[in-house]
Parts: structure tokens; C-alpha cells; sequence
């Protein structure tokens, strides 16, 4: 095994989803191998803080938030248990289990929030269900998920946030004002204010929203409507849906270039990646990487990106400006979620039978 060095203790100003780590361009690097995490988790995602720790969700499988460090090992296992009237939601007697999806880290990271698929205890309804409308999930008596806001360093749930049904993916504004979660039975986007930790405005999306992408300035929100062929614009000053465009079928996954010039998108039935000038909305790349493929993460250089292929059992990394196929590996059954670690460079990958895997890109 490679040794594995972490910069998580080095001091720096810089805000830790712009750190570059030392050395050669992201694009001029090489994929390793170098570990292998196992034990009771089936990570739905993973997620890094760029501060030397990494998250990884494990839904209603395990019922836990797992933490490790930049070294790959274990922190913490946070249950996604809360007794819901210590946070101002009475009517749940008893503990309340939720069911880990996606995270989103503050622009500090001080915070992380994560999505939870469906809520399970006294005065909630059946389990969600991928398939579904507002209709279905209204007559099948499903009621609204909640978000969890974790301390990042007492490694604790602190908030507990109403938003709709099925909440998938949510996002922080870089001047950390608002969250953002896709609601994926209800059809919407919940916009949470910080400050109040409550939603301020819930707009309509279409069938199937999912992935959420911020501009640097935090002026406009990019929302993959998986149902679709679009990405929906949201004005974050007026709070409104400002328009749409168009990227090919099923959308499922966002990030945005470090300047917030380019979009790039996983088209996940098509297997493919395109990218989008912002200047004109058009797409103007586009490269086949996989069967099914699912989250991207993209480099703090801006000059990589990184795709799983959910039923290739590959990750592969793309040259950012041109698409180029830089590197495929194989990964274990089912890879459905990555991160970059801008700590260390390393890329991890969550595979749903059971393991994440971590990758050196040096």
C-alpha cells in the first residue's frame, strides 16, 4: 500500500474547497489504488470537507453517517437517530431513524447537512419510493423528510430541517445564506435559509429533481431535472426560476468550474458527460464514460473530473477542457458515489454492495 500523507493540519486562508494540493496539475496526474474501507456501512455517497475528514451516507441500509479522516480511517459512526421534539418538531414520541442520502458541507465546513431519503417512527408514513409523483406519495400517505446539520467538530446532529418528499441531493451557497434541496417525490426545490434553518421558498422543478450546482457567486443555482433533458436556472437574488436548457436525457448529477464558466453534467441512462458554456447555455462537449453513470466530482484545479459508472463497476477521469478520456478503473459492484479530497488529492469512491474505495491521483 502506498503511504498516504494528509495536509489536513497545515494553516491556510484559503477556503477549503478552493485548496490546491502541491504538485503536478490534476490533469497530468495517474489513478492508484490505495485503499480499501470496509465494515457494516452501503454508502450511498461520499463527501469531503477539504479539512481532512470525508462522510460517507448509508441510507436507510445501515441507518448511519459514517466519518473518516483523510488516512482512511474510522472517526465516528453517527446513528441517524434523533429524538425529533428536541428539535422543535413535537407529535414523533420516541426516537426517529432517518435514512442518509447526499451531503452538503458549509463553505467553512463547519457544518455538514444531509438528506434523508424517507423518516421512520411514530406520526410519519410508509417509506418513500423512486417511483412516484406528488399524487402517488400524497395517496400513499408518505409525509415530508427532514435534513440533518451535523457539527463538524462534535460530530453530532444539531438541526433538524423540514423540506418535501424524498429530499435526493442539496447544496450550500458559497456565502453560506442558503441550502437547497431537490425534492425528488415532490417535484420541487426547498430553499432553506441558514439563519433560521427553515424554508424560505419552495419552487417547482419537474418530475425528478436531483443534482444541484452553485455559481461561484452565488447568484444562480443549476438543478438537473432527471426526468428530463434540462438543467433549470434559479435566480438565488430573486428567489425564482429564471428559465431552462437543454443537455440530453436524464440528468442526473452537477458541478461547477472553479470561475463558473462551465457546467458539467452526468447523463445517467445514456452513460455520458457533457459540458456547458454558461455564457450561452449551450453544450459545447461531450464524451460516453460508462453504463449508468452517476456523481461527478471535479478537481479544486478545475482541470479534472471524476465519474462512476454505476453498472460498468468503473470510475473514470475526464480532462475538463476538452473531455478527454484521461483514465479508467475498475471499482467494485455498483460505484455510485465520489469526492475529491483536496487535502490530499485523493479521490474516494462509495460502492453500494458495501466498501469505498480510495484512490491516490498523483
Amino acid at each position: 500500500m502506498l503511504d498516504r500523507r494528509t495536509r489536513s493540519g497545515v494553516t491556510t486562508t484559503t477556503p477549503p474547497f478552493r485548496h490546491v494540493p502541491p504538485g503536478r496539475p490534476s490533469d497530468l496526474r495517474r489513478l492508484t489504488l490505495i485503499d480499501t474501507i470496509g465494515g457494516d456501512i452501503s454508502p450511498k455517497s461520499v463527501d469531503a470537507s477539504d479539512t481532512g475528514l470525508v462522510f460517507a451516507q448509508n441510507m436507510m441500509y445501515r441507518h448511519t453517517i459514517t466519518v473518516y479522516d483523510s488516512n482512511g480511517h474510522l472517526v465516528r459512526t453517527i446513528p441517524d437517530t434523533v429524538d425529533m421534539a428536541q428539535f422543535g418538531f413535537p407529535g414523533h414520541p420516541g426516537l426517529t431513524h432517518g435514512a442518509p442520502v447526499e451531503a452538503a458541507f458549509s463553505p467553512n465546513a463547519r457544518y455538514v447537512y444531509v438528506s434523508n431519503y424517507s423518516m421512520y417512527g411514530v406520526g410519519f408514513g410508509p417509506e418513500g419510493s423512486d417511483t412516484c409523483t406528488p399524487a402517488s406519495a400524497e395517496a400513499a400517505g408518505d409525509t415530508n423528510s427532514y435534513v440533518y446539520r451535523i457539527d463538524t467538530r462534535a460530530l453530532a446532529i444539531d438541526q433538524v430541517i423540514e423540506v418535501g418528499l424524498v429530499p435526493k441531493f442539496l447544496a450550500v451557497t458559497p456565502n453560506d445564506r442558503y441550502l437547497l434541496v431537490s425534492n425528488w417525490c415532490s417535484f420541487n426545490l426547498s430553499i432553506v435559509g441558514v439563519a433560521t434553518h427553515r424554508e424560505v421558498r419552495v419552487l417547482p422543478m419537474g418530475a425528478y429533481p436531483r443534482g444541484i450546482a452553485i455559481s461561484p457567486d452565488s447568484s444562480t443555482a443549476y438543478v438537473a431535472i432527471m426526468g428530463s433533458d434540462i438543467i433549470v436556472k434559479v435566480n438565488l437574488r430573486t428567489l425564482s426560476v429564471e428559465g431552462s436548457f437543454y443537455v440530453g436525457d436524464n440528468p442526473r448529477h452537477v458541478v461547477i468550474s472553479p470561475d463558473g464558466r462551465y457546467l458539467y453534467v452526468s447523463l445517467n441512462q445514456p452513460g455520458d458527460v457533457v459540458k456547458v458554456d454558461l455564457r450561452d447555455d449551450r453544450v459545447v462537449a461531450e464524451v460516453h464514460t460508462g453504463a449508468d453513470c452517476r456523481s461527478l466530482a471535479i478537481s479544486t484545479d478545475g482541470l479534472s473530473l471524476y465519474v462512476v459508472n454505476y453498472l460498468s463497476d468503473t470510475m473514470t477521469k475526464l480532462r475538463a477542457s476538452d473531455l478527454a478520456v484521461l483514465q479508467t478503473v475498475p471499482t467494485g459492484v455498483n460505484p455510485v458515489g465520489v469526492t475529491y479530497d483536496a487535502t490530499t488529492g485523493d479521490v474516494w469512491v462509495a460502492v453500494y454492495t458495501g466498501e469505498i474505495l480510495v484512490y491516490a491521483d498523483r
